[in-house]
């Protein structure tokens, strides 16, 4: 089983989940920009935050034979806080970055005024750099917020079949299957969707255009739940191609839109270690 987690926070992860992720079969992940858990203060944390996305983690992913990409944005939760505004303006030179592969994550949080000028904005440089757009749906009123993103898609002019709609449910993702959007799902333990919710999803709605991550981070989450989804598919009577296409091809064609898209690990190992080797410090631990 092959694996492109389209969407988990490696910066809150440990090196063990690599490890681990490697053995399950995951050979690629996309990072998108979100939010670290307290606010940042000032815009110079996002380019050390972007930096760090660009530079230490795909060096990192590499050293566990895992390749590294990043979808850039100001983060819904963040676009509130006029201290974070001039991550607008700093984004463009960063989505020039050879391996961004997306503009992310945006959407909506609480679906505020500031949310949705960020969210157009944002949509705006997305289709201005050819990049696919990942989007934040929101956890409260996810119905009336996944309603609005359609809205705002629609008026940006940029192509549906370049944005992927996440944190899709049982609810939303009838509003979305006929729009031309791509479709994510996120699997946690408790909260989001699970393995066999997402299988009778697959059941319902097919395989074309649907996205599974595990959208790990800092929270209770698991990021070899990408895995688990694949092997309830199996269990369920889907076979191997099916998974396939769920778990890989539908990522790879996704992001592929970008044209940075280098799935396959050994491709980025060499460029990602000779970026570091000149001061060949090893930081270990996790």
């Amino acid at each position: 089983m092959r694996i492109l987690d389209p969407h988990i926070h490696m910066t809150s992860r440990t090196t063990d989940d690599y490890r681990a992720m490697r053995a399950a079969g995951v050979r690629c992940v996309v990072e998108p920009a979100f939010w670290l858990g307290q606010p940042r203060t000032n815009v110079g944390s996002f380019t050390d935050y972007f930096d760090a996305l660009l530079g230490w983690e795909p060096y990192r992913a590499a050293r566990f034979g895992i390749a590294h990409h990043c979808a850039l944005a100001l983060n819904p939760k963040e676009a509130n806080d006029p201290r974070c505004s001039g991550v607008l303006d700093l984004l463009p030179r960063y989505l020039a970055k050879d391996s961004v592969v997306a503009v992310g994550e945006i959407g909506f949080d609480s679906a505020t005024p500031e949310e949705e000028k960020a969210f157009a904005i944002q949509l705006d440089l997305a289709r201005e750099h050819g990049l696919p757009a990942l989007v934040h749906t929101p956890h409260r009123d996810k119905a009336a917020g996944t309603a609005r993103s359609l809205e705002l898609i629609a008026a940006s002019g940029i192509d549906p079949g370049r944005v992927v709609l996440d944190h899709l449910n049982e609810v939303t993702v009838a509003d979305v299957v006929d729009t031309g959007c791509w479709m994510g799902f996120s699997i946690y333990p408790d909260t989001k969707m699970d393995p066999a919710r997402m299988v009778r999803v697959l059941q319902e709605y097919g395989t074309e255009r649907v996205l599974v991550n595990s959208a790990a981070d800092w929270g209770h989450s698991d990021p070899l739940l990408t895995r688990a989804t694949g092997e309830a598919m199996l269990a369920a009577g889907f076979d191997e191609d099916a998974v396939d296409q769920v778990l890989w091809r539908n990522p790879v064609a996704f992001y592929g839109q970008s044209g940075r898209l280098r799935p396959e690990p050994d491709a980025q190992a060499s460029a990602t270690s000779a970026t570091h080797q000149g001061n060949s410090i090893d930081r270990g631990g996790s």
